[in-house]
């Protein structure tokens, strides 16, 4: 069964493909006759062998890419890397989707460009009547812009937000031109904000790859950075109430590398989640939209 060439033990293929078959696997059968018989093929017969095996190679690749995407239920997916903009997964990257509560995390960084975050805050009545998730804030609560941010980024509070852009703009409509024109000036072309919370409104929309690169683009603020990153904190206002906040994002308890990212909801635009994680030297950002379920939301982030 087995014959001796040149002083090396070679096994018979052809007699003994079964005895392989029950040892390796069938990648490794493959590769093991392959290596075989080059011995017994010319040059020409070995570069020809070489490129059908490059042509299935990369045939299976691109079907497996393929199985994948249409695993991905999310309808826009982007997985880039944060320091060079490469993307290394992509699903619809352009389509259009409603940004639900992602848009607060343009609305931080809009404040944390334009705002010391130690000024106090009085709350307007047309912050306090914001509906429908809030924190409870009511007309005349004095909070600082920092606490505000804590509301509005880890406990997505929509009250919050209209605050932050009422204190730093005078009103929500001249804040949300700042926030068109930061997207702009970030790249992210194909998004469009008409509000400061994310809540459903018409025009209102962004992509997988534009949110990843505004996700990219606030991990170079610290202090933002490490509010996204927060799991639970209580603030007080200056009227001396407390509120307990709690992450929205799943992920920070569930993988140490996730240093913070931003939750979304509304019945339109259904599960969104943009998010960066860090291994070494290495940062991903992972942008989804319209998912049609919160578990399938985790279960694909």
């Amino acid at each position: 069964m087995a014959r001796t060439k040149s002083n090396y033990k070679v096994l018979d293929y052809r007699n003994n493909v079964g005895f392989a078959k029950s040892c390796y696997s069938k990648g490794e059968v493959i590769v093991l006759i392959v290596f075989l018989r080059f011995k017994s093929l010319s040059r020409e017969d070995v570069w020809l062998l070489l490129r059908y095996l490059f042509i299935l190679l990369a045939g299976l690749l691109f079907f497996n890419q393929k199985a994948i995407a249409q695993e991905i239920r999310s309808r826009s997916v982007v997985v880039m890397e944060a320091s060079t903009g490469k993307i290394m997964y992509a699903k619809n990257p352009d389509l259009r989707c409603m940004p639900a509560s992602t848009t607060k995390l343009m609305t931080a960084i809009v404040v944390i460009e334009n705002a010391n975050l130690k000024d106090i805050v009085t709350v307007s009545r047309n912050a306090a009547r914001v509906l429908p998730h809030k924190v409870g804030l009511r007309e005349g609560d004095k909070v600082s812009i920092e606490e505000l941010l804590n509301a509005a980024l880890i406990g997505s509070a929509n009250d919050a937000a209209v605050a932050l852009a009422e204190a730093v703009a005078g009103s929500e409509e001249t804040f949300v031109e700042m926030m068109n024109k930061k997207a702009k000036d970030i790249g992210a072309i194909n998004t469009r904000f008409v509000n400061a919370s994310g809540l459903p409104g018409k025009g209102q929309y962004t992509t997988a790859y534009d949110l990843a690169k505004i996700m990219a683009y606030s991990l170079k603020y610290t202090r933002l950075k490490k509010i996204l990153g927060t799991r639970v904190v209580e603030i007080t206002t200056e009227n001396g109430k407390e509120i307990f906040l709690k992450n929205t994002n799943r992920l920070l308890w569930a993988n140490d590398d996730v240093v913070g990212g931003k939750t979304g909801y509304t019945r339109w635009a259904k599960h969104c989640l943009v998010f960066a994680a860090e291994r070494q030297q290495d940062t991903l950002v992972v942008a989804l939209l319209g998912s049609p379920s919160r578990e399938n939301l985790w279960r694909e982030a």
